[in-house]
């Protein structure tokens, strides 16, 4: 008998999800429980194990391709239960169409022999011959659809439009989910950014006498971990920069819980990775946890699980020279706060012009729930914390 693998409901309301790796072929023995293909959706690469023990008797997907929840993966013939004849009775899904489950499969030598060769699944071809035997020329044109399909998915050099050489990049994987996500962000918010500086010249000197005790630990200190700290205790003061719009029925969520999403530059994209209960974890806690998620996310091992569930991001573009943005909102957040590359600057300190470092803040907020004041109110706050990095430990629990 063969059993129809369907892609599964993976949570989240994701819809769909494209196949990065299958992890078996045509003919292989699969476990009941075996991961059989690794499929990106949402950002994170998802291992799906499949349903049955038996043999993989085709796969319905191709590798680079994207699947609706509910469409066949791949079908596996169930050991113990009948094959040969009734796997040619099984109804096949491929480019081309399919075949109704009570025509008896009938397909000419040649035609068998070149979809082996290419790795066509024979079921999946719709014949044209007499009484429906599907001829080499069917196979050839199953091959052809498949290979254009391949080709319109990858970058197309020497694409020259009236000004000159183009390069197509196709819009998939995490880029895809970052532009619905951004997409939706732009269009269901109403941004306004705030931009403040701080002196964080103790936090740089705290930083530089810690590093060799959380080295020691394993730990690899950074500024991420002490604005998080600054973040969770001004929002604890200002809760309504803590949550999320409930749009069907007008309301605004106020969460009591502190997850922190920090975005990641991966060779993929910018994944935000969220860490949980920021404020039932100390600095080194956190450091550790944004260095092991980090590691995971550039590795394409993280978690969906890993990804969800911030009611508030920090965006480092710092760390890669920038100073102040206009960052989007990680929706259905209702704030982002941005923060810049640490400068040497002069600053007026005790009625006197001193060199210090100077941290860049860009506080992008959704205008429908928090009005300017309080957006600055809760800024002008975290810049305290900042300056004054003893009162992050003072208040900590």
């Amino acid at each position: 008998m063969i059993y129809e693998f369907k892609l599964p409901d993976l949570g989240e309301g994701i819809t769909e999800g494209e196949v990065v790796k299958w992890r078996v072929k045509p003919g292989d023995s699969v476990l009941e429980h075996q991961v059989v293909v690794e499929v990106e959706t949402d950002k994170a690469i998802v291992e799906v194990p499949s349903p049955k023990k038996g043999k993989v008797a085709a796969l319905s997907v191709a590798e680079g391709d994207t699947a609706k929840v509910g469409q066949t993966l791949l079908s596996i013939e169930i050991e113990g239960e009948a094959g040969g004849a009734d796997v040619k009775k099984q109804k096949s899904f491929s480019v081309v169409g399919s075949i109704p489950e009570d025509e008896e499969l009938s397909a000419s030598p040649k035609a068998r022999a070149l979809a082996k060769k290419s790795g066509i699944d024979i079921g999946g071809v719709k014949g044209t011959g007499p009484g429906g035997t599907i001829t080499e020329k069917d196979v050839a044109a199953v091959k052809g659809a498949l290979s254009a399909e391949k080709a319109a998915q990858e970058p197309l050099k020497e694409a020259p439009d009236k000004f000159g050489e183009v390069e197509r990049v196709p819009i998939k994987g995490v880029r895809k989910s970052i532009t619905k996500k951004l997409l939706t962000s732009q269009r269901m918010a109403a941004f306004v950014t705030g931009m403040d500086d701080a002196d964080v010249t103790e936090l740089w000197d705290l930083r530089a006498r810690e590093q060799k005790n959380a080295k020691a630990k394993g730990v690899h200190l950074t500024f991420l971990p002490f604005f998080m700290k600054a973040v969770q205790h001004a929002l604890a003061l200002h809760p309504m920069l803590n949550g999320s719009v409930d749009e069907a029925r007008e309301e605004i969520i106020v969460k009591k819980y502190y997850n922190i999403g920090v975005a990641v530059d991966t060779p993929d994209g910018l994944m935000v990775s969220v860490i949980k209960d920021v404020n039932k974890k100390t600095i080194i806690d956190l450091a550790l946890e944004l260095q092991e998620l980090s590691k995971k996310a550039r590795e394409r091992k993280i978690t969906l699980e890993e990804l969800k569930g911030s009611t508030f991001t920090i965006s480092n573009y710092g760390s890669f020279g920038g100073v102040y943005a206009t960052p989007i909102i990680n929706y259905p957040d209702i704030a982002i706060l941005g923060t810049g590359r640490i400068r040497e600057r002069p600053w007026v300190k005790d009625a006197g012009i001193v060199i210090r470092k100077i941290l860049p803040l860009s506080l992008t907020f959704d205008h429908r729930v928090v009005d300017g004041s309080e957006a600055a109110a809760f800024l002008t706050r975290v810049i305290q914390y900042l300056e004054d990095p003893a009162m992050i430990f003072i208040e900590s629990a």
